[in-house]
């Protein structure tokens, strides 16, 4: 049954997951901070809007994919936020990765309002996105996600219902912990075989066969391998996830002393100017490290 959405945040993520779901035959109001960035949803049929406001008073659901937690609270609660005009029976999809304190607070707010919210942040980067084969970690009621289910089968193929408001958010962040500590062990791998004088690329195929095998190794390593560090997922946007992550084990008194190490790093890829770069790009720090880099 076509529905009525909005889409608000038309990024490298986004812009294909709002496409998605046009092409799935549902009607779409469509904003973008950067009015380009609209363009081929409305040769898809998607009507573009000048605010977020124009967006609430058009659909009945509303997602939201944008970078960071200040983001999202602006476009929610904020003075031109959406919250001014939204009504009940409305619902709100947060696809972004953001602070799951946050998301709780925000969901509390909206449900003063008759509104619902979920959290649904997603991996699976640009292909994912493109081949509606995302993975999507959902937080929030029951009710509500069975409501948007079905939307989440237009963008998705692996989508678990992961608990109450925050729940998704905090199954990225757990994402992210596992990529990033994965990340930072194939660097130290693949720098240590070519120390060794040994070819990192075979070594690289002997792993891949056995128990260290692993989509990072497959796909990060190869990056390393080929110095390849064309942004799939950016180094500022993994920077910024593993703040979130600090900044909640700060909270919550948890000690992830792999995470702050990658956190580290991350920093030093930033203060290097290499923001811009797939986080594979950790491999240039464990190499200046160990007297191999620039």
């Amino acid at each position: 049954m076509a529905m009525k959405l909005g889409f608000i945040g038309l990024g490298i993520m986004g812009r294909p997951m709002a496409l998605n779901l046009r092409r799935a035959g549902h009607a779409l109001w469509v904003h973008g901070r950067r009015p380009v960035t609209m363009d081929v949803l409305i040769e898809a049929g998607a009507q573009a809007c000048a605010s977020v406001a124009e967006v609430a008073t058009s659909a009945e659901i509303i997602f939201i994919m944008v970078s960071d937690t200040p983001d999202v609270e602006n476009i929610v609660l904020g003075a031109n936020g959406l919250i001014h005009r939204l009504r009940p029976g409305q619902a709100v999809v947060d696809m972004s990765t953001i602070s799951p304190a946050s998301t709780r607070r925000i969901a509390q707010e909206l449900e003063t309002r008759g509104v619902e919210m979920l959290d649904a942040p997603v991996s699976g980067g640009e292909v994912g996105a493109v081949n509606a084969t995302l993975s999507i970690m959902v937080g929030g009621k029951d009710k509500a996600f069975q409501r948007v289910k079905p939307l989440f089968d237009v963008m998705g193929k692996n989508i678990v219902h992961v608990g109450n408001h925050g729940a998704g958010q905090v199954a990225k962040a757990c994402n992210q912990i596992v990529a990033a500590v994965t990340i930072q062990a194939v660097s130290e791998a693949l720098t240590f075989a070519r120390r060794n004088g040994v070819d990192a690329a075979k070594v690289r195929e002997a792993l891949l066969g056995g128990f260290a095998g692993s989509k990072i190794l497959e796909v990060h390593g190869k990056r390393m391998l080929d110095n390849d560090f064309k942004p799939g997922f950016k180094v500022k946007l993994h920077h910024k996830d593993l703040r979130i992550v600090i900044e909640d084990a700060h909270q919550l008194g948890i000690g992830l002393p792999g995470t702050a190490l990658v956190a580290q790093h991350l920093n030093a890829l930033m203060g290097s100017g290499d923001g811009e770069l797939d986080s594979a790009a950790i491999v240039k720090v464990i190499e200046r490290m160990s007297g191999m880099g620039q």
